[in-house]
Parts: structure tokens; C-alpha cells; sequence
């Protein structure tokens, strides 16, 4: 006569604790994994956008860096000619918004930037002598001024 092996109610506790230990390690390594790669996107397109941003200023005459906008894609580059920007980029931090743009008063120095992981805006803007002004704390940004708070 055979007997039919089956798991207990304790073998199978046991699996399902193995599992949710698992997943527990895994879930917060992919977020952190996630958040490098807004971080390299971020970086990468805010290279362009600064790229663009010179562009912009080397053909209009006379050169000027675009307006005080904020929606600098949508407003200057996808309207300018020659053809500077071809879609519009937005910030992998905040769901469907351009990253940010600010010009100085005197229009020498300009900041473009992403609100960075916490999703809070630090960068007020940036001063006449090319020094940002808000808080240092992880928005990522491409300036032509000095870069420092």
C-alpha cells in the first residue's frame, strides 16, 4: 500500500518566509537601481538640453540665451531655426514635466535642471555673477555659471 507524500502545513510556512525574506532584499535594491538610472537619464539629457541651450544663443541674433521660461523645450527649442530640440524632454523624477529653466536677471548665466530623486525643487535660480541660489541638495543640473550655491 502506498502513501501519498505531501508537505505539512510547516514546510510550506517555511517556503513562504524564504520567499518574503527574498523579495524583501530585492524590492529595495531594484529601487535604488531604478533611481541610478532616472540619475544617468537626468544627466545625460540635461547635457543635450545645455548643448541645445548654446545652440540656441550661437544662431539668434542678436545671441541671446532663450527667455525665462520655465518649459524651455516646448517654448524655445522645438519652435527655433534652425531645428535645435526634436521632442520635447522631460524630467524622469516628475511624471510629464519638462525639466526646469532658469535664466539670470541680467541674461548672462542660465541654470537647467531636474528636481533629482525626492522630487522637491531646491534650485531657486541663479544670480548675475553665475552662482545658484536655493538649497544643495539633490537636483541635478547643467549650468554656465560657477555651478556652486
Amino acid at each position: 500500500m502506498s502513501k501519498k507524500k505531501a508537505f505539512t502545513i510547516i514546510e510550506l510556512l517555511v517556503v513562504i518566509t524564504v520567499i518574503a525574506i527574498l523579495v524583501g532584499i530585492a524590492i529595495p535594491r531594484f529601487k535604488g537601481i531604478q533611481d541610478e538610472a532616472n540619475q544617468s537619464r537626468a544627466k545625460a539629457e540635461l547635457r543635450v538640453l545645455q548643448t541645445a541651450i548654446e545652440s540656441f544663443y550661437m544662431n539668434s541674433t542678436p545671441n541671446a540665451y532663450p527667455g525665462t521660461t520655465q518649459q524651455i523645450c516646448q517654448d524655445d527649442l522645438n519652435g527655433a531655426t534652425p531645428l535645435i530640440v526634436a521632442e520635447i524632454l522631460y524630467d524622469p523624477f516628475r511624471s510629464s514635466a519638462e525639466y526646469r529653466y532658469r535664466r539670470s536677471s541680467n541674461a548672462d548665466y542660465y541654470v537647467v535642471y531636474s528636481y533629482g530623486p525626492n522630487g522637491d525643487q531646491d534650485i531657486d535660480g541663479i544670480g548675475d555673477d553665475g552662482v545658484l541660489s536655493g538649497t544643495d541638495d539633490d537636483d541635478i543640473f547643467a549650468t554656465n555659471g560657477t555651478g556652486a550655491f
